[in-house]
């Protein structure tokens, strides 16, 4: 497998824990945002969003958007699973990923801040309230569905982690990176400190990665 991403991508990082919870290996591109590496006509051929990550499988078939990658992993390689077997219990799991991955994370996107300051003139005090407010908004409500859960666990929906967790991680990572206070969802923070003392969570933090810049 051929994996495209990018250090400080939260949905690259997303994609490195899986691979490393199912001991998968893989070939790794750096595709560097900050120069626009994702323009480029040939990414632009295996990905026309020209977002990351991306994925080329060793058939060759090319797989974007970080979740289906997630679960075309787990349907392909499905120890350990990141997905309940329950319906129920599956469709909770989805919910709260999505709520990280479909309504958290693309108001953090670097084309949102760009087009934020280019097209509306945001400076840096503006796009900190912006992203204070969504990132705080997302973050608490997963909170609240960690609250709603029928007992209390160790990870997100269950004694080991999986897709919620693989998706909570990061966004806790930009956060921080952003300088956004979270302190006070007490669930999250719990569940990311155990995440964070795993082998397989610690080396996908972006610091570890061979494209780390600091």
């Amino acid at each position: 497998m051929k994996f495209y991403g990018y250090f400080r991508s939260s949905s690259s990082y997303r994609c490195r824990i899986a691979f490393n919870l199912k001991g998968l290996d893989y070939d790794f591109e750096s595709v560097h945002l900050k120069q626009g590496a994702q323009k480029s006509p040939e990414f632009g051929a295996i990905n026309p969003q020209r977002l990351l990550p991306a994925l080329i499988t060793d058939d060759g078939a090319e797989l974007t958007q970080s979740l289906a990658i997630l679960e075309w992993l787990d349907e392909t390689h499905p120890e350990p699973a990141l997905l309940p077997t329950d319906p129920l219990a599956r469709a909770r799991v989805r919910a709260f990923a999505q709520v990280i991955a479909c309504e958290i994370h693309p108001l953090q996107n670097l084309r949102v801040l760009k087009y934020l300051t280019d097209e509306f003139g945001a400076d840096a005090a503006a796009t900190t309230k912006w992203l204070t407010r969504w990132l705080t908004d997302g973050l608490e409500a997963c909170e609240a569905l960690l609250a709603k859960r029928d007992r209390e666990t160790a990870f997100c929906y269950g004694d080991t982690p999986g897709l919620a967790d693989v998706c909570l991680v990061p966004q806790v990572f930009s956060a921080t990176r952003f300088g956004v206070d979270i302190s006070h969802l007490k669930r999250i923070a719990s569940i990311h400190a155990r995440c964070e003392a795993l082998e397989a969570f610690a080396e996908a933090h972006p610091a570890r990665q061979p494209d780390f810049e600091p």
